[in-house]
């Protein structure tokens, strides 16, 4: 993007001073993303919305600045810096928080830049997956009394393990791809586990799951930390925050932060849960909610990193049966590779509950 183009854009928005810098930010591969520069020193980010993979832009933008809104102002009740504690969203002179260009439809918006921040994609020093769990619970602690189905559902139904489940009986029974015959021993392998799928389900339908602000991307690099002393600021990219239980993020964080390898490693000798990272994380993300969490929530913290691992392999194996339609390839056995890989990651984890179970006790008070 051009400083010129970006300059048409901003122009909608109400920042500070002229802008004289425009350089691409970032690795993410939904949004467009550019550092902005103007004259009188501030700095922003500018963001193009995909639009293909969120439908209803003026609402995605109505939950993330009324979040962060709510945020900011928990933040400095307590004289804390708001504009380093959350995202902060920048006006448009429409009075929304997005400029829609109706010539291309394109859909932007703007947030202040948190100057000396860094993210990180992996955990390559001690103590950053503490932090970023750390991070998490303290994102739910500060939401607790968000009134959360005031929020718009970006993704329907995007963690209800039970419609994943049904889908995949559904592609196994359709055989649009022709590839059932050849697995078997994997569709029974996830038929063996259908015994979850319904835990956080029916506890959120009959209310002894509470429903929650849920962040459901709980990456490592969706935190930001202060570049000089590697602590953890805020929570970042919050396009899919909608309503849902917090056992969503804490076990998408484990089954994405505590496997011995790669989500795709095809070599099933190096999938396991390492408990070390789970007891890091689990302390961490205790260490943050400090107490704002349910018993049955901490109970169902192990089941969750089942759960969700579970559901990622129903995914897979879903899109692999219905012929690779949803999942980005990168070889024709992709989704089956990353399906074995998923599920051997449930199994290693349901052998481990109760040693988990235990590392959470430790943690809990």
């Amino acid at each position: 993007m051009e400083l010129l183009e970006a300059r048409q854009v901003l122009k909608h928005f109400e920042i500070s001073g002229e802008p004289i810098a425009c350089n691409p930010c970032g690795d993410g591969n939904i949004n467009h993303t550019y550092w902005i520069k103007t004259d009188d020193g501030s700095e922003y980010l500018l963001q193009k919305v995909n639009t293909y993979v969120f439908k209803k832009p003026y609402e995605l933008m109505e939950n993330i600045h009324n979040v962060t809104n709510f945020l900011a102002q928990k933040i400095d009740a307590k004289g804390g810096d708001y504009e380093r504690g959350t995202l902060n969203t920048v006006q448009s002179d429409n009075g929304k928080y997005c400029y829609h260009n109706h010539d291309n439809h394109e859909f932007w918006r703007v947030y202040l830049f948190i100057v000396g921040s860094v993210a990180h994609n992996s955990a390559s020093r001690p103590g950053i997956l503490f932090e970023a769990a750390r991070a998490f619970g303290k994102f739910q602690r500060q939401l607790e009394d968000y009134p959360a189905e005031t929020l718009h559902e970006t993704i329907p139904n995007f963690h209800h393990t039970v419609k994943r489940y049904e889908a995949f009986e559904e592609a196994v029974a359709k055989d649009v791809a022709g590839r059932v015959s050849s697995v078997q021993a994997e569709i029974e392998a996830l038929r063996s586990f259908a015994f979850y799928t319904s835990l956080i389900v029916d506890g959120l339908a009959d209310g002894t799951i509470p429903t929650r602000v849920t962040h459901n991307d709980t990456k490592l690099n969706n935190i930001l930390f202060d570049e000089k002393t590697d602590k953890s600021l805020c929570v970042i990219d919050l396009d899919t925050v909608m309503p849902g239980s917090l056992l969503y993020d804490f076990g998408d964080a484990i089954r994405f932060a505590a496997n011995n390898t790669i989500e795709d490693d095809p070599d099933l000798s190096r999938v396991w849960l390492r408990l070390d990272l789970y007891e890091e994380y689990v302390s961490g993300f205790l260490a943050g909610i400090k107490g704002a969490i349910t018993e049955k929530e901490l109970a169902l913290l192990p089941e969750s990193a089942l759960i969700m691992t579970y559901e990622l392999a129903l995914r897979f194996m879903t899109d692999y049966l219905d012929g690779d339609k949803y999942f980005k390839l990168l070889y024709p056995e992709h989704n089956l590779v990353r399906t074995r890989n998923q599920l051997r990651l449930t199994e290693d984890i349901e052998s481990k509950l109760e040693e988990m179970r235990a590392i959470t006790a430790k943690y809990e008070k």
